[in-house]
């Protein structure tokens, strides 16, 4: 017989060896679904894992999808600590994007260094809004931010629709549903030459180190997780509910309303119907695969961002349907929370003899 016995002690062997056990066990599953499928397992794996990473384009690709995922991830981290569940941040990095390409479009003659730094401000104060919502809902009458935070994504999609076939449309653009390109101080600087790679890079990875200092050192951090811990003593403690939840989700709805806005002033250049691209949903697996730990989502974000660059290469290579992608991501995630069970319990082998 075999069953799950508590440790006295957290294991922290398995706080190291239990993330390399997962992605071994995604491998093992990521060989056998390539053999279902018929393909060559090995050359697949390559394709999809180590190709990527031995050309220069692939490599400043995946930085290029890493940098809104460490974003959004680190805004998703805070909420997930304090037990609040902002699940729609895909809908607040479309209100972003939408709010801060409407301010760029609206000085679109206009030169300046201080448009970027406006259409950013007016993206963060968007998410912030758009995730108000959600907290107003849940301190006011105690709705559920899971489903609120979820539906209200598919509205934000709808209204970028809307946006991109209505207002927001290039009048040059012979009725195609986008809107004109950025010009220059509407565009994030690129800081790697010769790549798509901007400086929205950068700020994701301070953001990942202020968010570091901000949960570890501030007595604000602290309130974040005892409340996610302890919901009992962050009240006895007499730290206010619906201050964290407020804190929580407008701190995660403004980093994905920033990330929105970089994503269109950034690698796209405009606003156009399919800038949802899944990230705030796979923002999730980004945090959970580090822990929410703030540095670590830096990793995990590369991590992940590799599988969207090795999977369009393998669907190119093998004619591989676009979903292989969401498949590994799902296996990984699956076998990462799957192991860290044995971080607190360890298997018990109990032998019986017949009498």
């Amino acid at each position: 017989m075999i069953r799950l016995q508590t440790r006295t002690d957290s294991s922290t062997l398995m706080v190291f060896f239990s993330p390399l056990l997962a992605l071994i066990l995604t491998a093992f599953s990521t060989f056998v679904v390539f053999f279902l499928a018929g393909v060559d397992g090995f050359g697949a794996f390559y394709v999809l894992f180590i190709e990527p990473l031995t050309s220069l384009y692939s490599f400043s690709e995946m930085l290029v999808k890493a940098a809104p995922l460490i974003m959004i991830a680190l805004g998703l981290s805070i909420g997930f600590r304090a037990g609040v569940w902002n699940i729609g941040a895909e809908g607040q990095y479309v209100i972003g994007a939408v709010a801060g390409s409407a301010v760029g479009l609206y000085f679109y003659e206009v030169e300046g260094f201080w448009l970027l730094p406006l259409m950013s401000l007016v993206a963060i104060i968007a998410g912030m809004s758009y995730a108000g919502i959600a907290a107003f809902l849940r301190t006011k009458y105690q709705v559920n931010e899971i489903l609120v935070t979820l539906m209200l994504t598919y509205v934000a999609i709808l209204f970028l629709s809307a946006m991109v076939h209505g207002p927001l449309r290039d009048p040059d653009g012979f009725n195609f549903p986008e809107s004109r390109l950025f010009h220059d101080s509407a565009t994030l600087p690129i800081i790697w030459q010769g790549t798509r790679v901007h400086i929205g890079l950068a700020v994701a990875v301070i953001l990942a180190f202020v968010s570091y200092f901000w949960i570890n050192k501030h007595i604000t951090g602290l309130q974040i997780k005892i409340s996610g811990n302890a919901p009992r003593a962050a009240k006895f403690a007499g730290f206010d509910e619906n201050k964290t939840v407020w804190l929580s989700l407008l701190v995660s709805g403004g980093v994905a309303g920033l990330a929105g806005v970089f994503e269109a002033t950034g690698p796209i250049g405009q606003l156009v119907p399919h800038l949802p691209s899944g990230y705030g949903f796979t923002a999730i697996i980004v945090a959970f695969l580090a822990r929410l730990n703030p540095i670590g989502i830096i990793f995990s974000a590369l991590l992940i961002a590799l599988t969207y660059i090795g999977g369009e290469s393998a669907q190119i290579t093998y004619d591989l349907p676009n979903s292989i992608t969401s498949i590994f991501q799902g296996m990984l995630l699956f076998y990462f929370l799957a192991c860290d069970i044995l971080i607190r319990y360890k298997f018990v082998f109990t032998f019986y003899q017949r009498q």
